[in-house]
């Protein structure tokens, strides 16, 4: 269980990095910048202590999952980004993918 709680924070610090270079302004704010680099680091660290555990291609397809399923929706809030119905059915889809991933995994 500790692996899937690594790769859980993994996915969500991918979420915030890939929110991040958005205010890092093509890495031009210094403290945007920091801050996005941290979560990038923390997200592969974290991944690669789960990747101990877990098989690879499970726990990398679940940790885009996490950031690419976090990043969209958080682009639709705080970015204005489009809401359409198709967005949503795919972005629903991709987390069923997700726990699918997760409930298949070997223990």
């Amino acid at each position: 269980m500790r692996s899937w709680t690594l790769l859980l924070v993994a996915g969500l610090l991918e979420t915030a990095w890939a929110i991040g270079l958005k205010y890092t302004h093509g890495f031009t704010r210094p403290l945007a910048s920091v801050l996005t680099g941290l979560a990038i680091a923390g997200s592969m660290i974290l991944l690669g202590l789960a990747a101990k555990e877990l098989p690879i291609g499970t726990a990398y397809a679940v940790w885009v999952g996490i950031g690419a399923f976090g990043a969209a929706v958080l682009g639709m809030v705080l970015f204005k980004e489009p809401v359409t119905a198709g967005r949503i059915f795919f972005l629903v889809l991709l987390l069923v993918a997700v726990m699918g991933l997760k409930a298949t995994a070997p223990a």
